[in-house]
């Protein structure tokens, strides 16, 4: 077996990281490949020195573009890096940032801390995307990720799909404006004085780009681009 691939999302994976063994992983290496739920398995790989693959689960290949498969089975067979890529990155901070790429859903980045695999994201360039959110939610995991000092060494954030993030029902009595999760996101990172970028292709919607976990990347705000030096298997 040279790779494992979830086969669907959902929830349940941190009920099992304390029952998996990871000198095994570590004995005979291979990628994981999923998201969503599955940043807990990313996490777990990774801490035990294996780097996995946040990208497409099983359910999602006959419907992804065939530019994302493609790209999956590239980065599952190719050491080569990603290099530069042409994401429509919109942002109102600059700079230039180094660091490892952590792409991961925010709730679980979330949950993870205080755990035995929290989300190494020291010194990263983290990559988060949410699905069915309410935007008050989200200002809370972020909040709690500060609070808790998980953000304190964070280069930048950048942003991959928020599907389905309104409160059909807010407490003003009026709708959420389409971009309410977008704002309260560069509100708190803001405040945080935290880098922030919009417009990866990564998560819920309907492409879901594959990229390796914890990848050495530079994410260049003043030209708006995302380079990955990193391939994601040997």
């Amino acid at each position: 077996i040279r790779a494992i691939v979830c086969a669907r999302g959902g929830y349940g994976l941190t009920r099992i990281l304390d029952r998996l063994d990871p000198t095994l992983l570590l004995r005979d290496p291979k990628p994981i490949v999923g998201f969503s739920d599955a940043t807990a398995l990313l996490a777990w790989a990774y801490a035990a020195g294996v780097r996995g693959i946040h990208g497409p689960v099983v359910v999602q290949l006959g419907t992804l573009p065939l530019l994302e498969t493609e790209r999956l089975v590239r980065l599952l067979t190719d050491p080569a890096p990603l290099g530069r890529l042409p994401w429509p990155i919109e942002t109102a901070d600059d700079g230039r940032y180094v660091g490892h790429l952590i792409p991961a859903n925010l709730t679980m980045a979330s949950m993870l801390v205080g755990t035995r695999w929290p989300l190494p994201l020291d010194g990263a360039i983290a990559l988060f995307e949410e699905v069915g959110e309410k935007p008050y939610e989200i200002d809370r995991y972020l909040t709690q990720l500060e609070a808790t000092r998980a953000l304190y060494g964070v280069e930048a954030v950048l942003w991959g799909e928020l599907v389905r993030c309104v409160d059909p029902n807010p407490p003003t009595g009026e709708p959420d404006p389409a971009d309410a999760a977008q704002r309260v996101i560069a509100d708190r990172l803001d405040a945080f004085a935290t880098p922030c970028a919009f417009g990866a292709p990564i998560g819920h919607g309907d492409r879901n780009t594959a990229v390796p976990f914890g990848a050495a990347c530079e994410l260049d705000l003043d030209d708006r681009v995302l380079t990955i030096v990193d391939g994601a298997v040997a």
